[in-house]
């Protein structure tokens, strides 16, 4: 009898760690890992701008050489990913 039970326990044991032992997932394509840098990007982007435009003490004036700096850098990161 005990040693049905410590077989059992040990066949138990042995079928949980394979089943545990599954597959990783597939690593992402290269179409699918651009696109998720590409929306990582816009959130970013939208995020800054939202706090460039939302500041309480910046003026215009700094306001718009912000944007204008911060929409260079867009574009140009936005050319990197699409030469991928």
């Amino acid at each position: 009898m005990r040693k049905f039970f410590i077989s059992t326990v040990v066949l138990l044991g042995l079928s949980m760690n394979v089943n545990a032992q599954k597959s990783p997932p597939a690593p992402p394509t290269k179409t699918e890992l651009i696109n998720i840098k590409s929306r990582e990007l816009d959130k970013r982007y939208n995020t800054e701008k939202k706090l460039i435009l939302n500041h309480p003490l910046a003026t215009k004036k700094m306001k718009r050489d912000q944007l204008k700096a911060l929409n260079e850098k867009y574009r140009s990161q936005k050319k990197l990913l699409r030469k991928m």
